[in-house]
């Protein structure tokens, strides 16, 4: 770390490299499923969340580990920021036995009840309500635990969307809703599917109190969301946060993107989560380029030597498949 800081300054610099160390780790990890996923390894199909690290990492910087989660089959960066096992992660989307649901889970459905992790879903805005009647849980039972549930904003033209957060709100919950807008619903503009200009305004018609942040911004996400989850966790009731943000690659893999142009890629690659991180942190003294370097070659190896690792374990048993199969 360069220059003389006050303790204060040391903290918020020692926390910001943490925030991109992080980053980076997702980053690496879904760059290594994609890898995986092409030479035949993954089963089903795969939909990387590389562009939107920031979110993941950011909102769950003020979460405690017995705080509840529920996420979308985009989730497994938010697996990881919340405590899930790089190792077991990996073995999930492998199919498997060491994998946090036995390899039965996939890449589309992490699930760790140990972490506070409930379940990431394939049904667009399954996740949400689960995580209503989590928060309705930690409301009664008057724990002091929270409920975040992270969906994308194809998710608030569902039903379920609706009468979750009006339920939230009647109940005065203690639960964080974060909308991952990446402007598209699949292959679909969000501006072809709704008339608000943001999608945080739905959060108006039920009186859950709303924000916008930048996405790729992960120090404004975690303030914004951390504010949220205090708020939730004093008695406060629900926040709807919006996060602006945009994945780089595909809808899934093999995603032709006819939808949208090179141009606006390559746009948005100006803005990449972990790229404006670097930035700050070199402006701000906080480490110098090589260290940084330094420290993304060693996350690298590091998901390099999981990911052989993991490659070596074995498949489920025959019988042991269909066990808590229903």
């Amino acid at each position: 770390m360069e220059g003389t800081f006050t303790h204060r300054e040391e903290d918020h610099a020692r926390q910001f490299l943490q925030w991109y160390e992080l980053m980076l780790t997702i980053r690496r990890f879904e760059e290594q499923t994609i890898e995986w996923y092409q030479r035949g390894l993954i089963g089903g199909s795969l939909h990387p969340a590389i562009g939107q690290e920031a979110i993941a990492v950011g909102a769950l910087d003020a979460v405690r580990p017995t705080d509840y989660m529920t996420m979308t089959y985009r989730g497994r960066g938010q697996a990881l920021a919340k405590g899930a096992s790089l190792e077991g992660v990996m073995a999930e989307v492998l199919g498997k036995a060491s994998g946090l649901c036995k390899g039965k889970g996939g890449p589309m459905h992490i699930t760790d009840v140990t972490h506070g992790i409930i379940g990431a879903n394939a049904i667009v805005a399954a996740g949400i309500p689960i995580a209503v009647g989590a928060a309705l849980a930690a409301h009664l039972a008057g724990d002091g635990r929270i409920a975040v549930t992270f969906f994308g904003d194809g998710a608030v033209n569902q039903g379920v969307f609706h009468e979750a957060l009006n339920l939230a709100a009647i109940w005065t919950l203690p639960i964080v809703f974060v909308c991952e807008n990446n402007l598209y619903s699949e292959m679909t503009p969000i501006r072809e599917m709704v008339k608000n200009e943001a999608v945080s305004e739905r959060a108006a018609a039920y009186r859950i109190p709303a924000a916008v942040v930048d996405g790729n911004d992960v120090a404004a996400v975690a303030e914004t969301v951390g504010m949220a989850i205090d708020r939730a966790r004093s008695g406060g009731g629900p926040t709807f946060i919006e996060a602006l943000t945009y994945r780089f690659v595909g809808h899934m893999v093999g995603d032709p993107e006819t939808y949208r142009s090179r141009e606006e890629v390559a746009q948005w690659r100006e803005k990449d989560p972990i790229l404006q991180a670097r930035r700050r942190i070199e402006a701000e003294g906080w480490a110098t380029p090589e260290s940084l370097t330094a420290l993304d070659d060693r996350v690298t190896a590091r998901i390099r030597t999981a990911a052989e690792q993991v490659l070596q374990a074995p498949e489920p048993d025959l019988e042991e498949r269909l066990a808590d199969v229903y």
